[in-house]
């Protein structure tokens, strides 16, 4: 019988997802680790998550364990993303779900040892279709904080318009007219931001080193998109 090789002995569970920083692993029916692959600590986040939690901002129960470690609750659904793809949600249900919570997180308290703008509220700075969870035990919950920090909710909310823009202004991408329909209904249903925010947004996308050439390369044109759509909703 071959020995397994050492990385195999060293894995927690098996792997449930491979993330853009972290890997997942099952440990049980209720639980996964999400373990960064750079080794980053995790123990900021833990209590930023559990600080939300207690606001009854909807993210995932977390511990930290040490390290790049984080213990999360295990949810079971799909994602808005998929619910949108597949009929499920509406494109005016998922843009007002969005808006809803991007209100809640922006209305907890800041706790005291997150980094970011003084003054500003807590910001996810990557809140989009596939980063909320449509949990059978909780409905929509908010996964994926790697970006969170301190900001304007607002640049927040141009955060998302950026992101959804980028699928609606890529002339080859399947999706694309759904992502502009998305993106009305987004712009229609979130509080207005202004041009500063929506280049602050940017900068935000240019500085996510996540992103592949052809996506960073969008960026400015889905800008220009979603100034003409801001345009267009602030004078029907």
């Amino acid at each position: 019988m071959t020995a397994p090789e050492p990385d195999e002995v060293d894995l927690p569970g098996p792997v449930v997802d491979i993330g853009t920083f972290a890997t997942l692993y099952a440990l049980d029916d209720t639980r996964v680790l999400r373990r960064y692959r750079s080794g980053r600590d995790a123990g900021g986040e833990a209590r930023l998550l559990t600080h939300l939690h207690s606001y009854g901002v909807p993210v995932p129960r977390t511990t930290h364990l040490g390290g790049p470690d984080l213990e999360v609750e295990r949810l079971n659904g799909p994602t808005l993303l998929q619910g949108l793809v597949s009929g499920e949600v509406s494109i005016r249900q998922g843009a007002t779900m969005l808006a809803d919570l991007h209100a809640q997180l922006h209305a907890a308290p800041v706790p005291a040892d997150l980094p970011g703008a003084p003054g500003g509220r807590v910001a996810h700075h990557d809140l989009h279709p596939g980063t909320v969870v449509l949990s059978e035990e909780h409905g929509p919950v908010v996964v994926a904080w790697g970006s969170a920090g301190l900001d304007d909710p607002a640049t927040d909310c141009a955060c998302t318009a950026l992101i959804i823009g980028e699928v609606a202004a890529d002339g080859g991408e399947e999706y694309a007219p759904a992502a502009r329909a998305f993106l009305a209904a987004f712009l229609h249903a979130c509080p207005r931001f202004t041009p500063a925010n929506l280049a602050a947004a940017a900068d935000h996308r240019r500085a996510d080193l996540s992103l592949s050439p052809a996506e960073r390369d969008l960026i400015p044109a889905s800008q220009r998109l979603v100034a003409r759509m801001v345009d267009v909703t602030a004078h029907p």
